[in-house]
């Protein structure tokens, strides 16, 4: 059979003779024992033969008595039997038919353990060799990237355990390989995204240098201006590409964030600092109300990054002249900053694309690049937050910010 030739089955069988072996010669060593124990009793028998032999028929010498009992045993029943001992001629017999029974017993026990034991292992080999087979051919389907077979098994055997385990580590292969083919999609539609993104700057650029080359009289104001619109589009270009390598970063788990306690007054003031230009120019406000002992841990340079984005969102969509809002809620489970507009609103069916990437809602600014929501909400989630967001067209946003302690 083929379950004997491998070597796993041969060493398991060879393990088996031994133990068989070992069992065989302790049951050698209780038989010789017990065999032992019969000849006492047998010797002890004849000894009270021979001794009563002499008592009653003084004149007959040990010598002859014993040379007569050690005859075959037809002539030793009729030693016996002439001196009177019946009964003990049929307890030796007994005890002498007892121990040959014994003793073939015992063989025939032997024979039909040995064979049950084999048996047993044969059919339980046979058993495993075919569950062996069907877990090859599972691991073949596995590797030929079938991930619907069924495996699981109630058993509690180790082949059992196995095949269950098995089973574990196909669904997260089926999950990664189904995660993988959502990524490449993602990156497929990030790459377009990207080429679209950057097609309209550049051709612009192209369209505007074409002018300034082709004119060489052009008007000094009019090529000032190209310029300005160059210089523009190359800054959105820029900002563009940066934002796109901090998402790829965190895409590629590159980022490494460092833990430390974070004042959030001073981040939100670093905060208020970073924008105080585009606050100046759509002469928006910015009111606080904040513990200055409100503290959490996280990365501080990347929160000031993802609160910035979403400040400046914030400003973009606020009407000229009104106010954003920042409050601050502190308590032992978590610490939540309150970012509220009063601008142009978000509609309800776009509330849930808003952390797309290079997603623009209809009421888009023109400069807007639809990338820095998402990594803000990146950027936050990596730090043990969450972000969520409520809005109502025209009457402002509220984006809230869970840090769980």
């Amino acid at each position: 059979m083929e379950i004997f030739k491998r070597e796993n089955s041969k060493r398991v069988i060879l393990i088996n003779i031994f133990l068989i072996l070992i069992f065989v010669t302790i049951f050698f060593i209780m038989t010789t024992i017990e065999n032992k124990e019969y000849s006492k009793l047998f010797n002890k028998k004849i000894d009270n033969i021979i001794k009563q032999i002499i008592t009653e028929h003084p004149d007959i010498k040990e010598e002859e008595i014993i040379k007569a009992i050690n005859k075959e045993p037809e002539d030793k029943e009729q030693i016996l039997q002439k001196y009177g001992y019946d009964e003990d001629i049929v307890a030796i017999k007994e005890l002498e038919n007892s121990m040959r029974k014994n003793s073939i017993q015992k063989v025939i026990f032997l024979i039909i353990f040995f064979a049950t034991a084999l048996g047993i292992y044969v059919v339980y080999a046979i058993i495993q060799d075919r569950k062996i087979k069907e877990i090859n051919r599972y691991l073949r389907g596995i590797n030929n990237g079938n991930y619907t077979l069924k495996i699981q098994d109630n058993g509690e055997g180790e082949l059992s355990k196995l095949r269950n385990e098995l089973y574990k580590t196909t669904v997260l292969l089926k999950e990664h390989a189904f995660n993988s083919e959502k990524e490449k999609e993602q990156l497929s539609n990030s790459l377009a995204d990207i080429s679209h993104q950057l097609k309209t700057p550049l051709t612009s650029i192209r369209i505007m240098l074409d002018n300034i080359l082709e004119n060489p009289e052009m008007d000094k104001e009019v090529r000032e201006d190209f310029l300005r619109d160059i210089s523009s589009q190359i800054e959105w270009i820029s900002s563009l590409v940066i934002s796109l390598l901090k998402i790829a970063k965190f895409d590629a788990g590159t980022i490494k964030m460092e833990n430390e306690e974070i004042n959030v007054k001073k981040l939100i003031e670093n905060v208020a600092s970073n924008l105080s230009i585009l606050l100046e120019v759509k002469e928006v406000e910015v009111v606080t109300d904040i513990d200055e002992n409100s503290t959490f841990i996280a990365d501080y340079k990347w929160q000031l990054e993802a609160i910035t984005n979403i400040v400046k969102n914030a400003i973009e969509y606020s009407n000229q002249g009104s106010k954003i809002y920042i409050k601050v809620e502190n308590n032992a489970v978590f610490l939540k900053i309150k970012i509220q507009d009063t601008g142009k609103g978000i509609d309800k069916k776009e509330i849930k694309h808003i952390f797309e990437r290079f997603y623009r809602t209809k009421n888009n600014h023109e400069e807007s690049i639809g990338i820095g929501l998402s990594l803000a909400k990146t950027i936050i989630e990596q730090n043990n937050g969450y972000i969520m967001v409520d809005s109502e067209l025209g009457k402002g946003t509220i984006f809230e910010i869970k840090y769980l302690k």
